[in-house]
């Protein structure tokens, strides 16, 4: 479950993290009021679950009323790379001059979580790694003994922090893994941690990702996940139960295990489409559950085709293609064309039982995406 900024700055804050004053608003006159609060100039934030707002017009440094109105009507509203903004953070603008990076995370690969540090904040973290990966201080931590300060300071040392500020550094370093582990957390990151001509720190964003699989330990954060939904897709995942990415291509894609589902986007990719959506039913899934799948699909006004791509395991073919007729029944007109290619278990059952009239069929995994690129590219043209 991801937080928005402004939940996952409460989190901070509650810990001891330094967090510009700032306030929730969801109307111009709100902005205006919280603005006027706490003081010129402010930042005004669309509150998204999406990267590069900043680039995108979703975040704007205002000086006074009229710049505050103006991007307040501007930011409200807006479709931001594919999210509706209903609200905004009214922030007090941090005087930095230097901008940091601090998270937590788990190496996967190590089996550890990973402390990092960065002097390169404020850019997209993941662009830094790739690019100049010893800028990126890290340090793992034995979950059995947490963060020790030592490691922390080290960290701050190998990514050549200025020593004024180093110990304040180690500090939010220390507090972001106390965060992390207390609050059963995927990933905890600042970015940017700013630092002020006073050579203090102040964390400027905030991104806390919270395992869903663990909330039934964190119940207040729990209260927040239905505020964490941006839209109703969103929303319609969390109710249904999916593992559902929304992307900012126009094929949707459908598929059980998140393997088949990830191979699915990139064969979409090879073959000169771009993946409206990673959608993964799981294992098992019977017939409502793969209407439910359709029905999210169907509700994302980006997606102009579809490919369903179900390996049987545990999940049976005549199940999956009793979904499909029920979900594709209901309609007088079908709103999408659906490739379905069905392997495994019961596959041919599934076959036979599938309305041709209602769906397009492939034998192989290939074909069907090819099929579904084919057909949103003809929607689109």
């Amino acid at each position: 479950m991801r937080l928005h900024e402004y939940q996952a700055k409460d989190v901070f804050a509650d810990a001891g993290i330094p967090t510009p004053e700032s306030a929730l608003a969801s109307s111009v006159d709100e902005v205006v009021a919280a603005a006027e609060e706490i003081g010129y100039p402010v930042a005004v934030k669309a509150q998204v679950h999406v990267g590069g707002r900043g680039k995108a017009g979703g975040i704007k440094l205002v000086d006074d009323e009229d710049e505050a109105r103006e991007a307040a009507d501007s930011i409200l509203g807006m479709d931001l790379k594919g999210y509706h903004v209903d609200r905004v953070l009214v922030e007090g603008a941090v005087d930095f001059e230097n901008e940091l990076y601090v998270g937590i995370t788990m190496d996967r690969g190590e089996g550890q979580p990973v402390a990092m540090v960065s002097t390169k904040g404020g850019v997209d973290i993941e662009a830094v790694a790739e690019e100049d990966p010893d800028a990126i201080a890290t340090e793992h931590v034995d979950p059995a003994f947490g963060l020790h300060g030592y490691q922390a300071r080290r960290a701050v040392y190998d990514a050549d922090v200025p020593p004024a500020i180093a110990g304040d550094v180690a500090s939010v370093l220390s507090t972001l893994y106390d965060i992390w582990g207390t609050n059963d957390a995927e990933d905890a990151e600042i970015n940017p941690l700013m630092v002020t001509g006073d050579d203090e720190v102040v964390a400027a964003d905030a991104v806390l990702n919270i395992d869903e699989d663990a909330l039934f330990r964190q119940p207040d954060l729990a209260e927040l996940e239905e505020e964490s939904y941006t839209d109703d897709l969103e929303r319609k995942a969390g109710e249904y139960g999916f593992d559902y990415v929304r992307l900012e291509g126009n094929v949707g894609i459908i598929g059980n295990g998140a393997g088949l589902v990830m191979t699915t986007l990139d064969l979409v990719d090879h073959y000169g489409g771009e993946p409206a959506n990673f959608l993964d039913v799981g294992g098992g899934a019977k017939a409502e559950r793969i209407a439910n799948a359709l029905d999210m699909v169907f509700s994302d006004e980006n997606v102009d085709s579809v490919v369903f791509n179900i390996f049987g395991g545990i999940t049976r073919g005549d199940e999956v293609a009793k979904g499909i007729n029920e979900a594709l029944g209901a309609f007088d007109e079908i709103p999408k064309p659906v490739v379905v290619r069905l392997a495994g278990t019961n596959w041919e059952e599934g076959m036979e039982i599938l309305n041709t009239d209602l769906v397009q069929v492939e034998e192989t995994l290939e074909e069907a995406v090819q099929r579904a690129v084919a057909n949103a590219q003809e929607v689109s043209a």
